[in-house]
């Protein structure tokens, strides 16, 4: 059995993020990663089971980072608006972090070829959702069903960080995001949550 090295793995996983979000899924073959990644097609399946177990690993494994840099000095008990706005800070520093790997996340997230199972132990999803049970509970927001909530919550959010990705909104004007344009669409989203 060949000894696994941390650098080809690394390497690997780089070039494969890259090829997907710029050639999508269907641009992804081992030879051409394995050439991308300057190692034979062989060296791949020492990491990776197949490329289904390629791109379940990368999904996961940036899924998992997300999860905790979203939590980095987060609480559920927090006041809402302060939670709220740690959150959108913590998002955004992840995605600048290294945004290729958040459109692969993304791309992948939205694809029939996800095909892991949610955890039901998952320390996010239960943090989040004690954190909007909580801001409920102390009358900071209005009740809503959940998917409404978490489109009002984040769904403008997404389209700032897309238009900064894009360089430019729909319309095609030219577009870089700042902390006062993310603070003025916050505003307008806590406004809109209040109970």
């Amino acid at each position: 059995m060949r000894h696994k090295d941390e650098n080809k793995e690394a390497a690997i996983r780089e070039k494969a993020i890259e090829m997907i979000v710029n050639e999508g899924f269907d641009g992804l073959s081992m030879k051409k990663l394995a050439n991308a990644a300057n190692i034979s097609a062989s060296t791949i399946y020492i990491y990776f089971k197949s490329r289904e177990d390629l791109l379940n690993q990368l999904y996961i494994a940036i899924e998992d980072k997300f999860e905790q840099d979203a939590l980095k000095n987060f609480h559920p008990e927090m006041n809402f608006e302060e939670g709220l706005w740690l959150q959108w800070k913590n998002r955004y520093k992840n995605i600048l972090s290294d945004p290729t790997a958040f459109l692969f996340y993304e791309q992948f997230r939205n694809s029939p070829l996800i095909r892991q199972k949610k955890k039901e132990d998952n320390v996010f999803r239960k943090t989040m959702a004690s954190f909007v049970k909580n801001a409920v509970a102390k009358k900071e927001i209005a009740e809503l069903p959940d998917e409404v909530f978490w489109a009002i919550a984040y769904g403008a959010f997404y389209i700032l960080v897309k238009f900064h990705l894009d360089q430019s909104t729909m319309a095609g004007k030219s577009f870089s995001m700042s902390e006062s344009k993310m603070k003025l669409t916050f505003s307008r989203i806590i406004k809109s949550l209040k109970a």
